[in-house]
């Protein structure tokens, strides 16, 4: 792979990592499942609680039963992709989330700690010329409850 592709191919995986916490956070969490291949996987390995899903419409489902009183925003950093081949990548990207249960909209609330720190180890294969995760594994080192609000 030349390095123009290299470097397009790192930008696509970079737009879907950011694609990924947009949609959560803005706009229809089931639409993540569609930045995931056919047989793409969501894990969260022990010391996690050992969730996995898998396939795009087990992913649909999962991120589409999100409570629709959360509010929350997801911050991405230190996104780092490797191009593994002409069709496949990894990425290693670090996030930090905010989140309430109970929001109903209207005014600010206040800010709280997040709840989340961690990072996702991600595979990307490039399937009828669009980049799409294969597996994404959650490594949450800093978590907590989820508070509420109101």
């Amino acid at each position: 792979m030349n390095l123009v592709d290299a470097l397009l191919a790192q930008h696509a995986c970079e737009h879907v990592v950011l694609h990924f916490v947009r949609r959560l956070d803005l706009g229809e969490p089931a639409d993540v499942a569609d930045l995931f291949t056919e047989d793409g996987v969501w894990e969260w390995p022990p010391p996690g609680d050992g969730r996995r899903i898998e396939g795009r419409e087990a992913l649909r489902a999962y991120f589409g039963s999100r409570p629709a009183d959360r509010l929350s925003r997801r911050l991405m950093s230190n996104v780092l992709v490797t191009i593994t081949g002409p069709d496949s990548a990894g990425a290693t990207s670090y996030f930090t989330t905010y989140r309430v249960d109970g929001y109903e909209g209207g005014d600010p609330i206040p800010a709280g700690p997040p709840v989340q720190v961690g990072h996702y180890e991600d595979t990307f294969r490039r399937v009828d010329g669009k980049w799409l995760i294969a597996s994404r594994t959650l490594h949450l080192p800093f978590g907590g409850d989820t508070p509420r609000v109101g």
